[in-house]
């Protein structure tokens, strides 16, 4: 059996295309979200209830915003399975939390939400989180 040796610049490019794939699945995933709510905004209020369990389903599995955003996070979570085939899982999570910056930025731009200094302060910390942990 050849052993293969790992040359920096092989392992630069692993590491550069895991990050890659990682960015692809939280961007997938950030916008299967904001399709996701914009599909909720259109149906209003969802009560789920015994007796329209099956109507509510079928109008939410109907809506096409819905059916977009989870096709994303699927396509998102391939992405994401290609990511931790090649780096260590305690790397690769934390770039996860950058759609909580996607969300917020998104959030404000197409729903009109009130962002408060307190949710901006702590999406700050969790950016610096994530550059410290990707220079390690």
């Amino acid at each position: 059996m050849e052993v293969t040796e790992v040359t920096p610049t092989r392992r630069r490019f692993t590491m550069s295309l895991a990050i890659a794939y990682i960015l692809i699945s939280v961007a997938a995933g950030g916008v299967g979200q904001i399709l996701l709510k914009l599909g909720m905004n259109r149906l209003g209020a969802v009560t789920l209830s015994f007796d329209q369990i099956f109507e509510v389903l079928w109008r939410i599995g109907t809506n096409p915003f819905v059916v977009g955003g989870l096709l994303l996070y699927v396509c998102g979570t391939v992405f994401w399975l290609a990511a931790l085939s090649r780096v260590d899982l305690s790397y690769a999570y934390p770039f996860a939390s950058l759609s909580y910056i996607l969300m917020l930025g998104a959030s404000w731009l197409i729903f009109g939400e009130n962002i408060t200094p307190l949710r901006l302060v702590g999406t700050l910390a969790i950016a610096i989180g994530v550059l410290v942990i990707s220079r390690s």
